[in-house]
């Protein structure tokens, strides 16, 4: 799209696909440069992580709806050219909407770093990897019209779940963070949502490419199934040892060390002083 020429990462694909690349080493690599070492409390940095998505996920939403609202965009189908400047309008948040898929990737950092391998499942690393490809693809050939619909969910989910996340490293709020099944529920709901909205352009068409809708329908029904495979396992079913005995978040690394490595030597040299 013509529209979009000169848009920071998108004339080339080569950006996008590298740092994908480095997303999944970083996975790798990290993985086994933390096999040996204690996991990273890291609370601070999560803190502010989170609140710096939760911000941008509530301001996509918010100039979303404003965007489609003024635009007068249809919500059963919305082509990519009928909107006039309300579809670069679309189109700049939905730049945002791509890269912060590429911020997000900080999320299986963090994972990696804190030692939270039961988190880094297939689902994890295969939604966060294909969405910022998908993306990129997106924001080249269909940046505006009946894209806007999925990141207006989506926004409003992470909202939710960024706010979720950030509250729960945090111990005394951890008693009321009782939703996290239903976050779980609402992401499904999305999905679903979106695959009708998309589909409906299909049934009854507008001028949007048929071919992309059918792709989106696509991949949202490989998330649909994941999400219900990861809610059957994780609510319907006991949890695993690995995840019980998992580090907890508030395990602290002082000086490059593991708290408890400190206690262990403090009790060695009172032993030796007492022979």
């Amino acid at each position: 799209d013509a529209r979009v020429r000169g848009w920071f990462l998108l004339d080339s694909y080569l950006p996008t696909f590298f740092l994908t690349g480095a997303y999944l080493l970083c996975i790798w690599l990290g993985s086994k440069f933390m096999k040996d070492r204690p996991p990273f409390s890291l609370r601070a940095h999560l803190i502010v992580y989170n609140l710096g998505i939760t911000l941008l996920s509530l301001y996509m939403l918010i100039e979303l709806i404003f965007a489609t609202w003024e635009g007068g965009y249809n919500l059963q189908c919305q082509n990519l050219h009928s909107a006039g400047e309300a579809d670069i309008r679309v189109a700049k948040v939905l730049w945002w909407y791509y890269f912060s898929k590429v911020i997000e990737f900080m999320d299986t950092i963090f994972f990696v770093l804190r030692k939270k391998s039961s988190q880094i499942t297939f689902l994890h690393v295969y939604h966060h990897a294909t969405m910022f490809n998908i993306w990129w693809c997106v924001l080249n050939w269909i940046p505006c019209g009946q894209s806007f619909f999925g990141p207006t969910l989506n926004s409003f989910i992470h909202v939710l779940m960024y706010s979720y996340y950030g509250l729960s490293v945090i111990p005394s709020m951890r008693k009321y963070l009782w939703w996290k099944k239903y976050l779980t529920q609402a992401q499904l709901i999305q999905f679903l949502l979106t695959i009708v909205h998309t589909l409906s352009a299909a049934v009854k068409p507008c001028g949007f490419p048929f071919g992309c809708l059918m792709f989106q329908s696509s991949y949202m029904a490989t998330l649909v199934i994941l999400f219900i495979n990861f809610y059957i396992k994780t609510y319907w079913k006991a949890p695993s040892r690995t995840a019980i005995k998992e580090t907890p978040v508030t395990t602290e690394i002082k000086n490059g060390f593991h708290k408890d490595y400190f206690a262990a030597v403090n009790g060695l040299l009172n032993n030796k002083k007492a022979q």
